[in-house]
């Protein structure tokens, strides 16, 4: 069965970022798992899953606009300390929750100051040139729930 639209796809991979220091490796765990179509993995890792099967590896490049986007100076900000969520003694490079007008959001922390903290909420891989090797181990049709909610359910993907 090749990947289309509404296929439920699992697979393992590996990253690294291309000139830095970056690696992932999921082999060593369970497998991701998304719905083919719905933008629930990066645009250019799904683009490069359309048409294959299981049991295909491949490698994929992938640049900002395709992977995390673009970085955004405008995304680095000093924000009061009493806007994070439960990180009472953040520092330099933690990941913390910050709530905002749109909601909470994850951000990098640059610099700790006595009232105030400066973070960045860009993704940490965003403005990053990416390669992924990827081996697909199951394709099968998503159920009606899934195409639904526009995810995959089960291990893997997400329970509800």
């Amino acid at each position: 069965m090749n990947i289309e639209n509404n296929k439920v796809v699992s697979f393992h991979y590996q990253l690294r970022e291309i000139d830095g220091d970056y690696t992932e490796d999921s082999s060593g765990g369970s497998p991701m798992l998304y719905l083919h179509g719905h933008r629930g993995i990066l645009p250019g890792l799904e683009d490069a899953m359309l048409g294959r099967s299981a049991g295909d590896k491949f490698s994929v490049s992938l640049g900002p606009e395709t992977a995390y986007g673009p970085r955004n100076d405008a995304a680095i900000q000093r924000v009061p300390l009493k806007h994070l969520i439960d990180h009472p003694k953040p520092k330099s490079g933690d990941i913390v929750t910050v709530n905002t007008r749109n909601g909470k959001v994850k951000a990098t922390v640059l610099k700790v100051g006595r009232f105030n903290i400066d973070i960045d909420t860009n993704h940490p891989l965003a403005g990053k040139s990416l390669e992924f090797n990827v081996e697909i181990l199951s394709v099968r049709e998503a159920t009606m729930d899934e195409v639904a909610h526009r995810h995959a359910h089960g291990p893997g993907g997400h329970q509800h």
